[in-house]
């Protein structure tokens, strides 16, 4: 068997195996979309077939910032039809991966590119969706991605109205980057964000808050001078709040509460600030965010500003 990335001349033999399933909404038409935009690469997309030759039996694909060096997630994982039994899909899913994540190592990258899935609400109730995942997760487990992460996804659209201003928080911009590293390095303590948590034990909370900062200021597309610290009418600081969009919506970017001005709803605050920030300078059809499934209290902030959940991401990673 022969793992590679693709190049040009392979677009019309992999593309028949891009079929959507319960686990993926991927099509043909979506690759095609993102492979103009840049989204998608030749070197990005990598296929496992016979040395015989004849149609791949596999196909991988990670996605990235067009102006991004390495890529920064795996989208979808696709195996062709006559591979039936489960065991036999997840090995050759496994094998391609793997390949796939050691040459992204040699070419630099410290960690292997997430697997994110976008799933139904209820998608543990689906037997197809739990089947469709099976070899995936199995294959991604094998190939350096056991640890597991549920996040709801919520969405809030312009029928649902604004909340008005309360008067108990004050908003304003901070242009100085190092006072958002101090707010994320506080915010960590105690916090319910399970990537965040694990990532600043890995690294350290300093580490971690410039990176946060660096992530969202240089690669989320949302304006900087959204960014909000937010404060009591006397000038205490109780949080912040980073309105934010990537390629396809505004988003909730990131809000924190100081640990001792949590449990007072201060995050329902911040959070309808974001959102009339991102009303007034996007004009969206909606705002997408996501919270982890254990994050109970941000899961009920979002629904009292008028956010409804309307499906869920799994994140495979490799810690």
């Amino acid at each position: 068997m022969i793992f590679r990335p693709t190049v040009e001349s392979d677009l019309d033999r992999f593309l028949p195996l891009i079929v959507a399933d319960p686990a993926s909404d991927m099509t043909a038409d979506t690759y095609k979309a993102r492979l103009a935009d840049g989204e998608y690469r030749p070197s990005w997309t990598w296929l496992a077939e016979d040395a015989s030759g004849g149609a791949p039996l596999a196909l991988a694909i990670w996605w990235g910032d067009p102006d991004d060096a390495q890529p920064s997630a795996l989208d979808g994982v696709f195996v062709h039809d006559s591979v039936r039994s489960t065991t036999d899909r997840t090995t050759l899913a496994a094998e391609l991966l793997t390949a796939a994540h050691a040459a992204y190592a040699r070419a630099g990258a410290t960690v292997a590119p997430e697997y994110h899935f976008f799933l139904p609400g209820d998608w543990h109730d689906r037997p197809d969706t739990v089947a469709a995942l099976a070899w995936r997760q199995g294959a991604a487990r094998h190939a350096g991605l056991p640890a597991s992460l549920e996040r709801l996804r919520y969405e809030w659209t312009p029928q649902v109205g604004l909340p008005e201003p309360s008067g108990r928080v004050l908003f304003c911009a901070e242009p100085n980057d190092e006072v958002f590293v101090d707010l994320f390095r506080r915010v960590l303590a105690g916090t319910l964000d399970a990537a965040s948590r694990k990532e600043a034990e890995h690294i350290g909370a300093e580490a971690q808050a410039r990176g946060d900062v660096a992530f969202y200021r240089d690669t989320m597309l949302g304006d900087r001078s959204w960014w909000r610290v937010a404060r009591t009418p006397d000038g205490e600081v109780v949080g912040f709040g980073l309105p934010s969009r990537n390629h396809a919506f505004p988003v909730v970017g990131y809000l924190g509460v100081l640990p001792d001005h949590r449990g007072h709803g201060y995050a329902d605050e911040i959070l309808a600030e974001i959102t009339r920030i991102l009303a007034s300078e996007t004009d969206p059809e909606r705002v997408r965010a996501d919270t982890d499934l254990t994050n109970a209290p941000m899961a009920a902030a979002f629904e009292r500003v008028g956010y409804r959940n309307n499906a869920r991401r799994l994140v495979l990673s490799a810690h």
